[in-house]
């Protein structure tokens, strides 16, 4: 209990339950639990350098694992083993046994090849049941069959006495040897350890929560890790491992006939939502958010394990990729119906701001010349000129001749001109007589500009603006 191995085994314990990894103790062979879990599809595979991990049922075998840049681990499967060699478990004990293991020495004499070609010639279904029954004496048999010319009998009565004695000496010794094979074949089949239904087993299978703090703790003291490095290396490791848990229970589910969608599972998907396909030497992969994990925001997972546990969420992913890459189109190449609403749309705001510099220059004219306008009337002092007041108006609805209001009692003495409103088209200068109430008469002068009256400044304004209209409607169209 104080030895160097059994700190090591303490302290792998701690990391083990840091990491959320249970720890089950054998009662005799660790190779022997490992491979009960493992037959029985309780856990992925077993890590040993023990070849002998399949005569005890093991399925899926990882050894040589090599750590850093291009790391890489060797994985034996019980499959391939049956279908490229034709060795089922049961050949494998008998190989064993014919071969030497840590229960049995073997036959002396006996090589790989001779025993291979014994074993595939009786057969992985029969052959236990020909060692239970006849030993290792159908082995003899066969290798003696094989040897080439006859032995010579001896007629010796002395010779014979001396071969049965032999035989009834050598039939004890074969009985106790072959009690031993019974042993060992025991050894392999019905080993020591605790069953897959047992409380040891199931305490173990529970999913223990990530101890984040404690593991943090754990990398300070043998690594000299800051808690930044040790989240770097281990949080990605972590979110995988519970997407391949989600993975696992959706299709342990589906075997079941349970095929329910990504919302009705009882237990929430780990990968919040796909931000972006990546790869990575070669592999597909995407970047993905997690939910609810502390630490972790985003981390780079297989593609085919995405697809395995969620493929809800790659065509959500693939759907908006499309909406983004349509709405792109949309907006680098119109189409010939936008492209008319938007030259009209443009052709209508330059108009209006053509208007309105066209209104500016001739309120600004008006506004200068008005200093020189005389309204006379016969015999009479002339009006006063109100440019505020808005009760003489222009009629919207003829631009040519301009209109009066007539002017009420407590106004008489006072004529208001509106200067403000826009020019009408130029003219000749006409005098009008606009009649008032009590008979007089007020000659009204056309204040619109003549050709030479216009701003030069506003003209070449006017001639730069419709210049600019027009490069616009040949770029558009």
């Amino acid at each position: 209990m104080g030895s160097e191995f059994s700190c090591m085994i303490k302290e792998a314990k701690v990391l083990g339950m840091a990491l959320g990894i249970a720890c089950l103790d054998g009662i005799e062979e660790a190779e022997a639990q490992c491979a009960l879990l493992n037959s029985e599809s309780l856990c992925d595979g077993c890590f040993t350098l023990d070849s002998d991990v399949f005569l005890f049922g093991a399925r899926t075998v990882y050894r040589d694992i090599c750590l850093g840049d291009g790391g890489y681990v060797t994985c034996y499967e019980m499959t391939d083993i049956q279908r490229r060699l034709g060795f089922g478990r049961n050949s494998l004990i008998t190989l064993a046994l014919l071969l030497g293991c840590d229960y049995s020495q073997g036959v002396h004499g006996m090589g790989p090849e001779s025993a291979c070609q014994i074993v595939k010639s009786a057969g992985d279904n029969v052959i236990l049941q020909k060692v239970a029954s006849e030993g290792l004496s159908f082995v003899k048999k066969k290798r003696s069959s094989k040897k080439q010319g006859a032995i010579s009998k001896c007629n010796n009565s002395k010779e014979n006495s001396l071969d049965h004695d032999m035989n009834i000496n050598g039939s004890k010794h074969d009985s106790q040897r072959d009690d031993q094979h019974l042993q060992v074949i025991d050894a392999y089949l019905k080993p020591k350890c605790h069953s897959a239904d047992s409380d040891a087993v199931h305490r173990a299978l529970a999913q223990y929560p990530f101890q984040r703090a404690k593991l943090q703790q754990i990398c300070a003291q043998f690594f000299e890790w800051p808690p930044e490095k040790t989240d770097e290396y281990i949080l990605p490791k972590i979110a995988e491992r519970n997407l391949r848990r989600f993975c696992n229970l959706r299709s342990t589910s589906s075997d079941l006939g349970l095929k329910l969608p990504l919302h009705k599972i009882p237990v929430k998907c780990p990968v919040s939502k796909i931000i972006k396909h990546r790869r990575v030497q070669g592999r597909d992969c995407y970047e993905v958010s997690w939910e609810d994990l502390d630490g972790l925001k985003t981390s780079i997972v297989p593609a085919d394990l995405v697809e395995s546990a969620c493929p809800e969420k790659i065509v959500e992913f693939e759907e908006e990729t499309a909406e983004r890459k349509k709405q792109n189109h949309r907006k680098t190449r119109p189409n010939k119906s936008e492209k008319g609403s938007s030259v009209t749309e443009i052709d209508l705001k330059l108009q209006r701001l053509l208007l309105d510099i066209e209104l500016e220059s001739s309120s600004v004219h008006n506004a200068s010349f008005s200093s020189n306008v005389e309204i006379s009337e016969s015999h009479t002092a002339a009006p006063e000129v109100d440019l505020t007041n808005q009760d003489l108006w222009l009629d919207p609805k003829s631009s040519d001749d301009i209109s009066c209001n007539e002017v009420g009692p407590s106004t008489a003495k006072s004529e208001v001109i509106d200067l403000l409103s826009p020019s009408p088209p130029r003219q000749s200068r006409i005098v009008s007589k606009f009649p008032k109430s009590n008979g007089q008469c007020i000659d009204v002068i056309d204040l619109s500009e003549s050709e030479t009256d216009v701003s030069p400044e506003h003209e070449r304004k006017a001639r730069e603006l419709r210049l600019f209209l027009a490069s616009i409607r040949d770029e558009i169209s």
